[in-house]
């Protein structure tokens, strides 16, 4: 149970990142109460899973889902680039990410 709280809480991030973008440096209500929720749905399961599972092991891979999502949903909805070299990198976020399930 605890890994599925620690994809919650990664999915939770990119929600609160992306819902900071959209708040427009909290000037905008909507975005703003949707950065607020997502991050506490984040760290509320970003706790939960350190109950079972070592702090290096869940942070790394906490950030990694953070990181990994929220560059995908740049370039998605935000038009961010989509060079080759940004998606060799996020590429290497999910190679290490695996890497610390296999020896976490």
């Amino acid at each position: 149970m605890a890994w599925i709280f620690l994809i919650i809480s990664g999915l939770g991030e990119v929600g609160g990142v992306t819902f900071m973008k959209l708040s427009d440096g909290f000037k905008r209500w909507r975005g703003t109460v949707g950065a607020i929720v997502f991050g506490f749905i984040s760290f509320y399961f970003l706790s939960r899973s350190l109950q079972d599972i070592p702090i290096s092991t869940a942070y790394g891979i906490w950030t990694g889902i953070g990181s990994v999502g929220s560059v995908i949903l740049g370039m998605i909805f935000f038009k961010e680039s989509r060079d080759w070299r940004k998606i060799f990198f996020v590429l290497m976020i999910i190679g290490s990410v695996i890497g610390l399930k296999m020896v976490g």
